[in-house]
């Protein structure tokens, strides 16, 4: 228990406010305006009559606004504020809101304000400490633990796979060792060093190399080129000027994402066989391995689902447009957009079908007859 109290409290010393800031101070300055990102508050809200000679506005409004941190901290701004009529791009406030205002300051001395986003963070912080608040309660020890590999994969995500790829590493290379380093990790952190742990290991790392392999393989096949969304035409145009390869980062987009459905596949199943075992431990090993597949059996029907719907879910809106549009499916098969969806899917769900049966024969081979029940209640003492 100490270890993981010294690893909990290292873990807080590295995340410092500065890990997760974001830019409440200067975050950008020329030789004329010094620009600062600061929270606000909404005072008061007046209609203007709408300017005929100016049809792209559809809402004129005047705005009072308060600061709440930075330099202005406490000084009162009234400022216009204008919508356009489109529902996803449009900030539309009311007297109480919070808000993030960019405050940009001349060279001449004169000060701006323009209302930049609706204030979010506090209702994000406040379902993450339920979340966390429920981990620690129900899981305890266990939920500490898991705590714990949350705060490495998110550590290893933003400072390791991020500014990695951002320096030009090999994407592909890259994740595979950012998924084995979190792999091993959260498994021995949250289960303890015992062949349940080390059988799920090899079935996660099995079943997702086989998922990178296919998405890999099958996507230079169907010539996919990693530019299906917004945001990675985007990064064409960074100001780093970095040249990315966007079919690397689509494959190793399908190794993270597959990641976390096949970690909890391996270790139900793994877990599921120790359980087993230890309630019959003159089982013979080949009668356990057969016990690990009919549970991996049925978690498979409902994770394969997951992953699908997953997603599904988030192609929604795209698959809305097809269906108002009428669009012949052949066409849509074959979009680059829906392919790369189609591919990440069932790369990802193959990876996890693939990992029952390694991580079955793997514990069946690890967790055998020759394993005594003291061994297994010197191993559970353990975790």
């Amino acid at each position: 228990m100490k270890k993981f109290i010294l690893i909990l409290v290292a873990l807080l010393i590295i995340i410092s406010p500065s890990t997760f800031s974001y830019a409440e101070g200067e975050i950008g300055t020329t030789e004329q305006v010094q620009s600062e990102l600061v929270k606000a508050k909404i005072l008061n809200v007046e209609q203007l009559e709408n300017d005929p000679d100016n049809p792209i506005f559809t809402k004129l409004m005047m705005v009072k606004v308060e600061i709440l941190n930075g330099e202005y901290k406490g000084e009162q701004f009234e400022i216009p504020h204008n919508l356009t009529g489109s529902y996803g791009y449009d900030i539309d406030v009311e007297p109480g809101d919070k808000v993030l205002v960019t405050v940009e300051k001349i060279e001449d001395g004169s000060v701006e304000v323009y209302i930049s986003e609706h204030l979010r963070d506090t209702y994000v912080y406040i379902v993450a400490a339920i979340f966390v608040a429920l981990i620690l309660i129900i899981g305890r020890v266990k939920g500490l633990k898991t705590i714990i590999t949350l705060i490495l994969t998110i550590l290893l995500v933003l400072k390791g796979l991020l500014p990695g790829l951002l320096a030009g590493y090999n994407p592909i290379l890259l994740t595979i060792g950012i998924a084995l380093i979190i792999t091993v990790v959260t498994i021995l952190t949250v289960s303890g060093m015992n062949r349940k742990s080390y059988a799920a290991i090899i079935g996660v790392l099995g079943g997702v190399f086989v998922a990178g392999l296919i998405a890999y393989v099958i996507g230079s096949k169907v010539k996919l080129t990693g530019l299906s969304s917004e945001e990675a035409v985007m990064l064409m145009y960074i100001p780093q000027g970095i040249k990315f390869d966007f079919k690397g980062l689509l494959f190793a987009g399908i190794i993270m994402g597959a990641l976390g459905a096949v970690m909890d596949v391996g270790m139900s199943i793994s877990s599921s066989m120790e359980e087993i075992r230890n309630a019959d431990p003159t089982m013979s090993t080949k009668t356990l391995i057969m016990s690990g597949m009919n549970v991996g059996k049925d978690i498979m029907g409902t994770m394969a689902n997951t992953l699908i719907l997953a997603y599904t879910g988030s192609s929604i809106p795209l698959l809305l447009l097809f269906t108002a549009y009428e669009e012949d499916f052949t066409k849509i098969i074959n979009l680059d957009i829906i392919a790369t969806e189609i591919i990440r899917a069932f790369a990802g769900s193959i990876g996890l079908i693939l990992c029952i049966p390694v991580t079955a024969l793997v514990a069946g081979v690890l967790m055998g007859k020759h394993e005594t029940a003291e061994e297994n209640i010197t191993d559970m003492d353990k975790i």
